[in-house]
């Protein structure tokens, strides 16, 4: 969990438009000798969204489903499986505009087994009115709808993955229509088998002495995963299912260095379950009302051994039930668009922690939470080009441990006269609460040195975003951003002064503060070569006076960048090549200095059988295995460092299979506020 979470701060506030630009004809005719061509534009913007034509931007790149399609959109960073968004604190995934209210892992697994097929366009949303329940940054993905006369269409999916380890999976994706009904169904199952390694130098200072402890931790974990998807609609009124199941999930840490050679197990007693139901109905004078029930449940062990020897174990379950409902009304008052609506969600999570062979108390809670909010919102689109949505909500947060009133204000506008430049503004608010695990306050161990403790003090924080998006010809994209959290939060090793002990634990700091400029350009020779060149150069920094018992102010200048290529030998060849390069300067996590990574990614894509239904990919992502920092802390009498190895390099082989119709097009920060690991 500490390298999880240490890596994806590094990559926090950066996004990777590394995308290939299509430069396909739409309409070539010919007249005697002369041939009109138009440019199929990539990028769209209206009342402060951005529309990205992501089939079209994909269809050469070695990519079989939404999730890894996503990271090729401008602005849009797909690393290793987490989603970020350029200029985004963070970012919610929707699915045709509505919220699935599933952990952030169910709804990317979701995701991977959803054909890129059923893709029809992306909406980027960097400020998400109101009406969409969504504080903050939101990526619509629109799939196709289904009509009687497409009848049963799908793609099945078979795929390898080697990396340290072989992991494999296949999945199902099919849609069928009739009359007034629609069905979809979305099915996953995977193997999966991981393994990391990190190495860390800790020079503890500890009555006056520098102790060095140095370890060397390898983890290796293992899982089945069960994912399902499936809704029915008939008109307007819609249920849907989504859920996954977890077995055999099992870990092991295993650590040597100067306190001797431990082992970490940790195994699900049970599987992981999580199932979410809902029920949407809209009626033809533009009310929308809905609901859903979701429940979740883990149960999981640790033990802790020096060589043979037991030192401790804990058993740690989690079971949350959450309701949520809401009411959405629109009126289009002439050119006018107005919404306004309320939601309510309510939320019971009995965790427990009970240790055996250890002085930390057990503790066995039950926190119950409640969200309320109230919001009105308008839209309007001028003649002269002017476009924009705002909206206000007033919400209102309350558990065991504190209650409060929050204001928070949206605006997205759009200045587009003619194709050539487009201009957004955007801005937004949004309060992250934390993790429902940390607010109990237990304690996990990871090795007789390091330690996990939650904290029941942590409060919620308020992020602030805003942007400035200019649109050049529909293909070249700037982006200038600003990034505000007020308390935000993170997690990151303490030196205890008291004892020998490494802490890790999640606390909020007085503001982290992000300013930075992003440029998008496509490149391309006809249809043999397209690129994607992206720059992204960004000033962060961040301040705590109480980091524990010492204080912080830290700020860095960082550059990314990417060069992202595609390759076909003739217009209408059934293989097509990709090689794309990343690089992330040296950077800053809180107290924390990050060392520059890089990455190599290359891949093949060769489409066969009749009609091209059949499609083999194989694409190698980091192939020189250098997108893996190192964490380096040597402030106010701190001095500790971490090495992360192997963290990225593999090798995919997927197979894919169209039948009735499916074409060959390509199809997701706020972490998951679920499960007892964090």
């Amino acid at each position: 969990m500490r390298k999880t979470l240490l890596f994806i701060t590094i990559i926090h506030g950066f996004a990777i438009y590394g995308q290939t630009e299509s430069l396909d004809t739409i309409s070539v005719q010919q007249l005697d000798e002369v041939v009109v061509k138009g440019e199929k534009p990539q990028v769209k913007g209206e009342d402060g969204i951005m529309v990205v034509d992501l089939p079209n931007i994909v269809k050469d790149k070695p990519v079989t489903n939404i999730l890894e399609a996503l990271g090729y959109m401008p602005g849009v960073m797909n690393n290793n499986g987490m989603i970020w968004l350029t200029g985004a604190s963070n970012v919610t995934i929707l699915l045709n505009g509505e919220l699935t209210n599933m952990p952030l892992q169910n709804l990317y697994q979701l995701l991977y087994t959803t054909p890129i097929d059923r893709l029809k366009n992306v909406e980027i949303m960097y400020s998400a009115p109101a009406k969409y329940h969504v504080n903050g940054a939101i990526i619509n993905v629109v799939l196709k709808t289904p009509t009687p006369l497409d009848g049963l269409q799908g793609q099945v999916r078979a795929g390898y993955n080697q990396a340290h380890y072989g992991s494999y999976g296949g999945g199902l994706g099919a849609t069928y229509a009739v009359t007034d009904w629609t069905f979809d169904l979305n099915y996953g199952l995977s193997r999966s088998k991981s393994w990391s390694r990190e190495e860390t130098w800790s020079n503890h200072l500890y009555n006056g002495t520098r102790t060095m402890i140095e370890d060397d931790m390898r983890r290796i974990g293992q899982n089945w995963s069960n994912t399902v998807f499936a809704s029915a609609s008939w008109k307007t009124l819609k249920l849907t299912y989504n859920g996954q199941i977890t077995s055999d999930s099992k870990s092991r840490g295993l650590s040597s260095g100067t306190l001797g050679n431990f082992t970490n197990a940790y195994n699900m007693l049970s599987p992981v379950g999580y199932h979410n139901i809902e029920l949407r109905y809209t009626t033809q004078f533009g009310m929308t009302v809905g609901g859903d029930y979701t429940r979740y449940s883990e149960n999981r062990s640790q033990s802790l051994f020096k060589d043979t020897d037991y030192l401790l174990g804990s058993e740690n379950r989690q079971e949350i039930n959450r309701w949520h409902g809401y009411v959405d009304q629109q009126h289009q008052l002439g050119k006018w668009q107005l919404n306004y609506g309320a939601e309510y969600q309510h939320s019971n999570d009995h965790s427990s922690q009970h240790y055996a062979l250890s002085d930390n108390p057990d503790f066995d809670d039950i926190l119950t939470e409640d969200v309320a909010s109230l919001y009105v919102g308008a839209q309007r689109s001028f003649d002269w080009g002017l476009s924009f949505n705002i909206s206000a909500k007033e919400g209102y947060y309350h558990n065991k441990y504190q209650h409060e009133w929050n204001f928070i204000p949206q605006l997205g506008v759009t200045y587009y006269k003619t194709p050539k430049s487009i201009f957004q503004l955007n801005f937004n608010t949004q309060r992250i609460y934390p993790s429902y695990w940390e607010l109990h306050g237990g304690t996990s161990h990871i090795n007789d040195y390091s330690t996990v403790i939650g904290n029941p003090k942590l409060q919620p924080y308020i992020q602030y975003d805003g942007r400035f998006n200019y649109i050049l010809k529909q293909k070249y994209v700037a982006t200038l951003y600003f990034q505000y959290g007020d308390k935000t939060t993170v997690q990151l090793p303490y030196q205890s002064p008291k004892d020998l002990n490494l802490i890790y634990q999640t606390i909020n700091m007085n503001f982290e503060r992000v300013v930075g400029l992003n440029l998008y350009a496509p490149l391309g020779v006809g249809y043999f070569w397209n690129a994607t060149a992206t720059a992204n150069i960004m000033n962060r920094r961040a301040k705590a006076d109480n980091f524990h018992d010492i204080s912080f102010d830290n700020s860095k200048w960082i550059f990314y960048g990417s060069f992202s290529n595609s390759f076909k030998f003739s217009q209408n060849s059934p293989v097509s090549l990709s090689i794309d390069f990343s690089y992330i300067s040296p950077s800053l996590q809180g107290i924390a200095g990050m060392s520059g990574i890089w990455k190599v990614d290359a891949g093949v894509k060769w489409q066969f059988g009749k009609n091209r239904c059949c499609e083999l990919d194989l694409k190698a992502d980091d192939i020189f295995n250098k997108w893996s920092p190192t964490m380096t802390i040597n402030h106010a009498g701190q001095d500790y460092r971490m090495k992360v190895h192997d963290m990225t390099r593999n090798m995919k082989l997927t197979f894919v299979w169209r039948f009735n119709g499916f074409k060959p097009k390509d199809n997701n920060i706020d972490t998951s506020r679920f499960g007892t690991a964090k």
